[in-house]
């Protein structure tokens, strides 16, 4: 009786947890992953035909702090993913996104370079691998969804 109750709640809260954006998201603390509050930025994710970008900028050009944090997370998150580690997406959104198992399992087949943009910066993510490549927009949709950043859903639309 105690286990078939446990694996109810289990399944309820899962469920319950699964319609929350990371800005809802009673599991997922954004600040804690990012190192800056995400009200402060503006998050982009842009699928392209080799991979996409996570471009991420302060809204205020004057907030240097902001800027900096920005960028030391993306060059971090850079570093990370190319190690097969995205600890910072599921601490941020409480679930682990779609794409990253097989990004995972791929890291030899996709790069990640850091790039400073005007007032943050930007993550490129590039691959020649089909696998590899559709894991990487499976990725981005989901972070589009989640940041709720209304950027296009396919790569060069």
């Amino acid at each position: 009786m105690t286990t078939c109750l446990i694996q109810m709640l289990t399944v309820t809260l899962a469920t319950t947890l699964a319609g929350f954006t990371h800005v809802q998201h009673p599991a997922g603390h954004p600040h804690e992953a990012m190192g800056f509050d995400p009200d402060k930025a503006t998050h982009h994710f842009l699928l392209a035909p080799t991979g996409g970008d996570i471009r991420v900028q302060a809204k205020d050009p004057a907030d240097h702090a902001t800027r900096a944090m920005i960028r030391a997370h993306l060059r971090q998150i850079a570093r990370e993913f190319a190690n097969g580690v995205f600890d910072k997406p599921f601490t941020t959104h409480g679930e682990m996104p779609p794409g990253v198992s097989d990004m995972q399992r791929l890291k030899q087949a996709i790069s990640y370079d850091f790039t400073e943009i005007d007032n943050g910066g930007r993550v490129r993510i590039t691959t020649k691998d089909a696998r590899a490549l559709e894991a990487v927009h499976a990725f981005l949709t989901y972070q589009i969804k989640e940041h709720r950043t209304g950027d296009p859903m396919a790569a060069g639309s």
